[in-house]
């Protein structure tokens, strides 16, 4: 099954690679669309959820012909399978929980997932490691204008792309970076970030981006507003004006900690390492918090007692649904606790650099 083989590997965008990695996670371009004379999602009855699964499916299996894309249909699919979609950054928490007919198709390499039926009639995303905003914009567009040959997109000549959310309406995009700010959360000067982005009138949002919370300083910041740019201007923002301000501020504040509290960084860095290879239950937050540490450890060169893509298999293999799924049974939180314990142990074990 697609969703076992799945969970034999990281994603695409934690693959650790990419231009400015140490501090951009990764970069993400999603359009909404909705199809002409159809209901909003919200509105719509059952029969008609039923006929956009359909009417879009066929049209993502025509456009992706040439391309092995897969296609899950989320309906039949137990809670598990679904979250486990959602760690994978391949679905929404909200197209997870939702309910009717609805599915998810995605490349092989994870770079490209469009959910159906989700807020909006669909989602495309594309997405990869470091910063690499003008390749997933390509990406998207370019599938965008495969699927609007076959498709007839509810579009305004005043208002553009008509969306479900109406922060969404104009371009329908929304541009998003996962960072890594570890630095500036040790030196208390995160509020920076949160200042300089709602000045920008952006988004900030934690790990699995809307109604989450920050998690192992990971953040997601994205735009709020398309109506009236275009997807370009929006695009070339974030590229001059919103990512150079926040790395520089968080390349300053890790050499900062190196040149004035060096000592206790490295104190930090390497407890984490000495508590993943010694607990014997711990949480997911926590777990992400350790893994946090030692990737700034990383990257900064100090700590080389572990890679950097054993800790990026960690940070998703460690995730509820992932640990099940390989485990092959559901787990009480005590007993994913002591689980994930054990794996990591192992897993550190068995990948200790030479």
């Amino acid at each position: 099954m697609i969703l076992d083989e799945l969970t034999t590997h990281p994603g695409e965008w934690l693959r650790g690679t990419g231009p400015m990695s140490d501090v951009v996670i990764s970069s993400r371009v999603r359009l909404a669309r909705n199809i002409r004379t159809y209901p909003f999602v919200s509105k719509a009855d059952p029969e008609t959820r039923d006929e956009l699964c359909e009417l879009l499916r066929a049209s993502i299996k025509s456009a992706s012909k040439d391309r092995e894309w897969s296609y899950v249909d989320l309906s039949p699919l137990d809670e598990l399978d679904r979250q486990v979609l959602v760690e994978r950054h391949l679905i929404s928490r909200q197209h997870a929980d939702g309910d009717g007919c609805r599915g998810v198709a995605f490349s092989p390499t994870e770079t490209v997932a469009l959910m159906v039926n989700e807020e909006d009639h669909l989602r495309m995303q594309s997405i990869r490691s470091g910063l690499r905003l003008d390749e997933v914009w390509q990406e998207i567009n370019g599938i965008d204008d495969l699927l609007e040959d076959r498709l007839e997109y509810a579009f305004h000549p005043r208002y553009g792309y008509l969306t479900a959310c109406p922060t969404n309406v104009g371009t329908g995009i929304r541009v998003s970076v996962m960072l890594h700010l570890p630095g500036l959360k040790l030196t208390n000067e995160i509020e920076r970030v949160f200042r300089a982005a709602r000045e920008l009138r952006l988004a900030v949002r934690g790990l699995f981006g809307e109604g989450t919370e920050a998690s192992g300083d990971f953040f997601q910041v994205s735009n709020q507003c398309t109506l009236g740019r275009s997807e370009e201007d929006i695009v070339n923002e974030f590229k001059t004006q919103v990512l150079p301000r926040v790395i520089e501020y968080e390349r300053q504040a890790r050499q900062a900690l190196i040149r004035d509290r060096a000592l206790v960084l490295d104190d930090k860095i390497w407890r984490s390492y000495g508590m993943l290879r010694n607990a014997r239950t711990i949480s997911s937050e926590e777990t992400l918090a350790h893994l946090s540490l030692l990737r700034l450890g990383i990257h900064l060169e100090r700590m080389n007692a572990v890679d950097l893509q054993t800790i990026n298999e960690l940070f998703l293999m460690t995730q509820p649904a992932h640990l099940q799924k390989m485990l092959g049974h559901r787990l009480t939180g005590e007993q994913r606790s002591a689980a994930r314990a054990e794996f990591i142990r192992k897993r550190l074990s068995d990948r200790r650099p030479a």
